[in-house]
């Protein structure tokens, strides 16, 4: 498809499998923006959608089940999500550029709150001039992630289910202290330790997060770019926010900053336990 739009076969061999692997790199320095053209773009957000999905419902839908698909409720989430935050920043951007039209507008968009969403990270615009409302919602994207079992990063759209109903529950029960009600995900009741679980990795998340911007702060540089350069990292995105914006990069980062970021997108590839483990003395303790 991206041959048919006018990409040459090596660029649109790269970008493929960039794009399915969530990984955003580009053979242009522009990223896809280099690319000034609507069907390109379009047919990137499609699969960079698909790539965000869980691969075993991606599997029954290509097996032409898409009954389960669809009762899927992280697969719903993930895309009225993707949906209702790209008709949003589209109808913003149309309404603050009153010579731009509504396709474009919405391409716009939807190409940036996907590519950010599914931590793939190609650019076509610059999402931090949108208001600074806008640049609001594309820090929250970069700590969604979209599907467990997709090739995103982040936290993952079914962790932030999980939060979202267990924080409801909590409210009920001080109204019904007695009441016994399971957090449910695709009406399955889900375990105690599981949403331990998923807590614990939201909070460890959060915390590695915050040093990483403080550490990040200690070389030198502004708050905005400190928190942007660690949650772009943590996070697997690759744009950021301030000088590690979606039009710039990560050259002027100190050579401890690089090694520090590194570790951070070591640690988000890996989802955090599995790094973070070999790091505890009782891991290494004999028996």
């Amino acid at each position: 498809m991206l041959i048919v739009g006018g990409m040459s076969a090596f660029d649109a061999i790269n970008h493929a499998m960039s794009t399915l692997s969530t990984g955003g790199f580009s053979t242009k320095n522009a990223s896809v923006a280099y690319y000034e053209s609507p069907f390109i773009q379009w047919v990137i957000i499609l699969f960079m959608f698909i790539a965000g999905i869980n691969f075993s419902m991606t599997y029954f839908a290509l097996k032409g089940n898409l009954g389960r698909l669809w009762k899927n409720e992280e697969f719903r989430y993930y895309t009225f999500l993707s949906i209702g935050i790209g008709l949003f920043v589209g109808t913003v951007i149309y309404i603050i550029h009153p010579g731009l039209s509504f396709e474009p507008a919405m391409r716009e968009a939807f190409f940036q709150v996907v590519a950010i969403g599914t931590t793939t990270g190609f650019v076509t615009g610059d999402y931090t001039s949108w208001t600074p409302f806008i640049t609001v919602i594309f820090f929250w994207l970069m700590f969604t992630g979209a599907s467990a079992g997709s090739t995103s990063g982040g936290v993952k759209v079914v962790r932030h289910i999980i939060i979202f109903k267990n924080s409801i529950l909590e409210l009920k029960k001080l109204i019904h202290p007695s009441a016994v009600i399971p957090v449910k995900l695709n009406r399955k009741a889900v375990s105690e330790e599981s949403v331990f679980n998923v807590l614990s990795f939201f909070l460890i998340y959060l915390m590695i997060f915050i040093i990483g911007a403080v550490v990040m702060a200690s070389t030198g540089l502004d708050f905005k770019t400190a928190i942007g350069a660690s949650i772009a990292c943590v996070g697997n995105i690759g744009p950021g926010l301030g000088n590690v914006g979606p039009l710039d990069n990560y050259a002027a980062i100190s050579p401890f900053g690089k090694w520090f970021l590194s570790f951070l997108m070591l640690l988000g590839r890996l989802e955090l336990f599995t790094v973070l483990i070999l790091l505890t003395p009782f891991f290494w303790r004999k028996n």
